[in-house]
């Protein structure tokens, strides 16, 4: 089961600011065990999405040449103190996290 995240909005004027980091080892398949010599399988996440009260206001494809745990920080126009915001991942081997905040 995948770490949870770490996820905070908050509101600016009329702009939500919303900070996340993931718990992943991002592994690009190409690094070798220091111990065996072998290659680390490729394990990262694919695919970021985010909504606010269940409307999507960002979707992402990465890849494996971003660093270990993530960190994740956009802004949003339009939404309120008191609006859900959810972040979800997918990485490379069907694994899914999410988090959500509420914009304060």
């Amino acid at each position: 089961m995948a770490e949870p995240m770490r996820i905070r909005a908050t509101m600016a004027g009329d702009v939500a600011d919303v900070k996340v980091l993931m718990n992943h080892p991002m592994e690009t398949g190409t690094r070798k065990d220091a111990k065996t010599g072998q290659l680390v399988p490729a394990h990262f996440i694919s695919e970021i999405t985010a909504t606010v009260n269940g409307t999507a206001v960002l979707n992402a494809d990465i890849g494996g040449a971003v660093s270990k745990n993530p960190y994740l920080g956009f802004k949003v126009k339009g939404p309120k103190a008191g609006d859900k915001v959810v972040v979800s991942w997918v990485d490379n081997k069907g694994d899914k996290n999410s988090a959500e905040a509420t914009i304060g």
